[in-house]
């Protein structure tokens, strides 16, 4: 073995250590390197360089909170909240009592942002509803996650109270899901231009994606000014349709979430990775979401009593890696 970097490889990474765009080709180089090669952990040190001088020592908590659950008809591969999926068969809309107690929770344990989750068929009237109340109950910054919008109905997200709307252009869009890629892309300028943060991540991460597939991603992302991005891993429900492929590694996952780390450059406030792992905390990760309620990623209705991590436990894991989640949240 080498134990010197490549020349190519060392001016990819001291480019990206000091947040210089990075080349589609230069993406792709990263992306194949060899996951026991020297050179892979040079990347990865480069990227959590990257991080710790853009964000101070700050480690962040976004909590998820999924609204609902339902045999949703979007029907999309990867989900387990899914007609085909067959793990729900009947529409739960969780009590807002329940969302309420959350939330507290979630503020009282120092979580940065309420990450709201409705499927594709959820009342838009009712996520505005949900929003203001939130907001009268808490001082944590909102963000929706749910369907395509246009101009007037960001607006009313803003009204209601968010500040942010978490939208994804998904590998395999189109194809695994019902979507097109141009309308997620629209949706994305929709937020820009009434002035909600856009928050992102490359995801559902699979082995059967190629690496150009996923480096094109992590471009849009930076073309389309992401306050944060990250890397997203599928996980594989029981009965998947997409169980047969099996998943990537955390391991594999964590030289993902540097090649984008470095992609993103100087652009963001944050960088993502899920589900809550150690590893990408040294790859230039610094965000976690916590979960409960719904999740596309789980069988349980509650995924807060299944896979599901809490504040808390993500809290404890962002020190061990002694990033501080009690700092201010740089995000919004």
């Amino acid at each position: 073995m080498s134990w010197s970097l490549s020349a190519a490889v060392e001016e990819i990474l001291r480019k990206g250590r000091d947040g210089a765009p990075l080349s589609r080709e230069e993406a792709l180089t990263l992306m194949h390197l060899d996951l026991e090669g020297r050179e892979t952990y040079a990347l990865m040190e480069s990227a959590n360089h990257l991080s710790r001088a853009q964000f101070g020592e700050k480690g962040e908590n976004h909590m998820h909170i999924g609204l609902n659950v339902e045999p949703c008809p979007m029907d999309c591969a990867f989900c387990s909240l899914t007609k085909r999926a067959g793990l729900f068969t009947e529409k739960i809309e969780f009590p807002l009592e329940d969302i309420l107690a959350w939330a507290r929770q979630g503020e009282a344990e120092g979580a940065d942002a309420l990450n709201l989750m409705a499927t594709g068929t959820f009342s838009f009237t009712r996520l505005l509803e949900i929003g203001r109340r939130l907001k009268q109950e808490v001082s944590t910054p909102l963000v929706a996650n749910a369907r395509d919008i246009n101009h007037a109905e960001g607006e009313q997200l803003l009204e209601a109270g968010y500040v942010g709307f978490y939208h994804a252009v998904r590998l395999g869009e189109g194809t695994d899901t019902p979507f097109k890629p141009e309308r997620r892309i629209q949706t994305i300028r929709v937020l820009h231009d009434v002035g909600l943060h856009w928050v992102n991540c490359v995801e559902p991460v699979g082995p059967e994606h190629t690496a150009a597939e996923i480096v094109d991603l992590m471009l849009l992302a930076r073309r389309e000014k992401a306050t944060y991005s990250g890397i997203m891993r599928r996980i594989n429900f029981p009965g998947s349709p997409k169980e047969p492929l099996g998943m990537i590694s955390e391991r594999r996952m964590a030289q993902m979430v540097a090649v984008s780390r470095l992609v993103m450059g100087n652009t963001v406030k944050a960088h993502c990775t899920h589900e809550p792992h150690s590893l990408s905390l040294v790859a230039g990760a610094n965000l976690f979401f916590p979960e409960v309620g719904s999740s596309p990623r789980d069988g349980q209705a509650d995924t807060g009593k299944g896979r599901g991590r809490s504040v808390a436990r993500c809290a404890a894991m962002l020190r061990e890696m002694e990033w501080n989640p009690d700092l201010p949240s740089n995000c919004f």
